[in-house]
């Protein structure tokens, strides 16, 4: 049993410490980027925003209903109506109504808003691929910027490990006499500076890792090790197949911003029509049921006679006319308090019923609706001028890219021819020192020219190859991982 558990617990070492040792490739770093970065879920945020008004606008077309109950207790003194006498009462009321209303009419605004919404919506999802495509170009930038520094890192080291070794040889030959100190002393101040180099290249390497975790949202503590793939490995597209025209073309039906920017208009324009569509009258249905209760407590009182007064009445009593009178009586003494009538039958005999058309003219309102929709159509016009700036832009970068481009393709190509031949020199500058033939202030200066054309050639080779990424990028169509 023990040697079970001790054997799981191996596992879960090990498994996490294989996790922990998994290497970052391009892929891996632009997928965690656009899923964590702070910027991408605000974007995200918004578009889930847009997603309830959308589903709000519809649910507007839904008649509305709508229940109220209330209920309080009054007390007080009233007057009576018709003895003019003081009383006093108190009473619990309370009420409930039922109402609903639809729109029938209202010249197609709220059909007009829910479309508005709808390509408001559109426009919020391109903008976060707006941003995932940018979050996507810079981190590819700063994914090269690294292979670069461990780049001119391995050149570094080359080149250290070769002025440590003739080094060695002359040292061995200043012992024996064949050579002067100066030689061994010119070898020891390039190692020193060959080593502070080395340690740059280092030190860039772990700068340029710190910044791609700030573009990805890792934590610095985090263990972060880079796939290091061969430059030429990376997938890049024939500049052939990257002419301008053909990638603006491809630009402004693909491109985030392009496609933001078209929904943006459709939006305004559906907008524009609500807009209008308050200007003009709208008819509504209505309806409601309702009900209420009073439980009073009114006293009641003895009445105690007190005269007859004639009425002005005359009443025929066997030919003879006589007047009519009417008794009158005083208020007496509080013999108790009136019976109010049941819940139940106090609400129905108080249900009330009501249903209608409604007619909503707007003549006057501050000028509101028509400043309203004036503002949307000259926010429509500002909407297709933000387009054609951006096209203007896009245009102008995708040229300039290429341009870039092939400018880094011949940078590229004559580096490396220049490379080739300060190797071949080196080599000639070597044999030569090995013989007696060269100095080594001689010899020193050749390493630091294949030195300089090393880091020349895989500078502008990673430049190249990031030119032609902001080309793939410009087409739209996602960056070849």
């Amino acid at each position: 049993m023990r040697y079970k558990f001790y054997s799981l617990i191996l596992i879960l070492v090990v498994s996490a410490s294989v996790k922990a040792q998994e290497k970052w490739g391009l892929l891996k770093c632009v997928e965690y980027a656009m899923t964590n970065n702070i910027s991408v879920k605000q974007t995200d945020l918004q578009a889930r925003i847009a997603e309830l008004q959308l589903k709000q606008s519809k649910l507007g077309q839904i008649p509305n209903l709508n229940f109220s109950a209330n209920g309080g207790f009054n007390n007080g003194r009233n007057q009576d109506p018709t003895t003019f006498s003081l009383i006093t009462q108190s009473y619990l009321s309370s009420g409930m109504q039922l109402q609903s209303s639809a729109d029938i009419f209202n010249w197609f605004s709220k059909r007009n808003t829910i479309a508005a919404n709808e390509w408001e919506l559109q426009a919020a999802k391109a903008n976060t691929d707006k941003l995932k495509n940018d979050i996507a170009l810079t981190v590819a930038n700063a994914y090269l910027q690294i292979l670069l520094a461990m780049e001119q890192e391995k050149i570094a080291a080359v080149q250290l490990q070769q002025s440590q070794a003739q080094l060695s040889n002359t040292r061995k030959l200043v012992d024996a006499g064949a050579l002067p100190e100066l030689n061994a002393a010119e070898l020891e101040a390039q190692v020193a500076r060959d080593s502070s180099t080395l340690i740059s290249a280092k030190g860039m390497v772990q700068q340029n890792i710190l910044t791609i975790k700030a573009y990805m949202a890792l934590d610095a503590a985090t263990p972060f090790e880079i796939d290091t793939p061969p430059v030429d490995k990376i997938p890049v597209d024939k500049i052939a197949d990257l002419q301008p025209e053909a990638v603006y073309a491809s630009a402004i039906a693909n491109m985030p911003q392009q496609k933001f920017n078209d929904f943006k208009i459709k939006a305004a324009t559906k907008t524009s029509a609500a807009a209008r569509g308050n200007l003009y009258p709208t008819l509504s249905a209505f309806g409601s049921l309702s009900s209420s209760y009073i439980a009073a407590k009114t006293p009641t009182y003895d009445r105690i006679f007190s005269t007859y007064v004639p009425t002005g009445f005359k009443t025929d009593v066997g030919g003879i006319l006589y007047d009519v009178y009417s008794p009158t009586y005083t208020q007496g003494a509080k013999n108790g308090y009136s019976r109010t009538d049941a819940f139940g039958n106090q609400l129905n005999k108080n249900f009330r019923q009501s249903i209608g058309l409604s007619l909503s003219v707007p003549i006057f309102n501050g000028y509101n609706s028509r400043t309203a929709y004036e503002r949307s159509r000259i926010n429509i016009r500002s909407l297709q001028l933000q387009k054609d700036l951006d096209n203007q832009s896009l245009k102008q970068n995708i040229y300039q890219a290429y341009n870039a481009a092939m400018v880094a393709l011949q940078k590229f190509n004559a580096g490396k021819k220049a490379m080739e031949t300060a190797e071949r020199t080196y080599g000639f500058a070597q044999k030569r020192y090995d013989v007696g033939l060269m100095s080594t202030f001689e010899l020193i200066t050749n390493q630091n020219n294949v030195f300089r054309a090393r880091l020349e050639n895989a500078l502008n080779q990673f430049d190249y190859v990031f030119k032609m990424k902001v080309l793939e990028f410009y087409k739209g169509q996602g960056l070849k991982l």
